[in-house]
């Protein structure tokens, strides 16, 4: 999304070219087939927010997963510039929703012994293992695994997984309460973008 891309955006300028997936498996299978109809990457970085399920994970902490991991896979550079920024490796495990409560993300990390939980990263991971390019995922933490978010926000997901704003303003409007808590996760995820930006510049840069 543009709000995961934003401060990326800031840093590198135009210089590295950035496609948004949209949210779920389909739409990031559509969007990284078309991306990659007219580009070929030798290496392609899945990114964006995550939620952590391991509570040692804080606001802002980076996280990187990279498939099939060995000591001479051709990744040696980009784990090692990740390292260098930050960026711990772990499971990061692609889900169907959001992990909206700490007892759901309870049951994820049980269920998958992942540290993180995202949406998209599993279906760009499949394109680019079909077609030889490197890919790693990059997620950054926007809720922690203790966090209950203030919304069930799976409720305003269409089908297609668009935001249905009208829903999501009405839901606002009807428990105008957790407005403190819907800016806190605002100003949570505008710091996890600036921190995934800053460690991601220091691969790419």
């Amino acid at each position: 999304m543009a709000e995961e891309a934003g401060a990326f955006k800031k840093l590198c300028g135009e210089t590295v070219p950035l496609f948004f997936t949209g949210i779920g498996r389909a739409n990031a299978e559509k969007a990284t087939r078309a991306f990659l109809a007219t580009h070929t990457p030798q290496l392609l970085l899945t990114c964006g927010f995550a939620g952590g399920l391991v509570p040692e994970l804080k606001i802002g902490d980076v996280v990187f997963e990279i498939p099939n991991e060995g000591g001479n896979d051709g990744y040696t550079a980009v784990r090692a510039g990740l390292v260098k920024g930050g960026a711990k490796p772990g499971k990061i495990v692609c889900v169907d929703r959001i992990a909206t409560t700490a007892k759901e993300k309870q049951k994820l990390r049980e269920a998958t012994g992942a540290v993180a939980a995202e949406m998209e990263s599993a279906a760009v991971q499949a394109i680019c293992g079909e077609r030889g390019i490197r890919c790693v995922t990059v997620r950054v933490i926007s809720d922690t695994a203790n966090d209950d978010l203030p919304l069930d926000f799976n409720k305003f997901l269409n089908e297609d997984k668009s935001v249905d704003m009208s829903k999501l303003m009405m839901a606002v409007a009807k428990a105008p309460w957790k407005m403190g808590a819907l800016m806190q996760l605002q100003q949570n995820t505008k710091m996890a973008a600036h921190q995934l930006a800053e460690v991601l510049a220091g691969v790419v840069g």
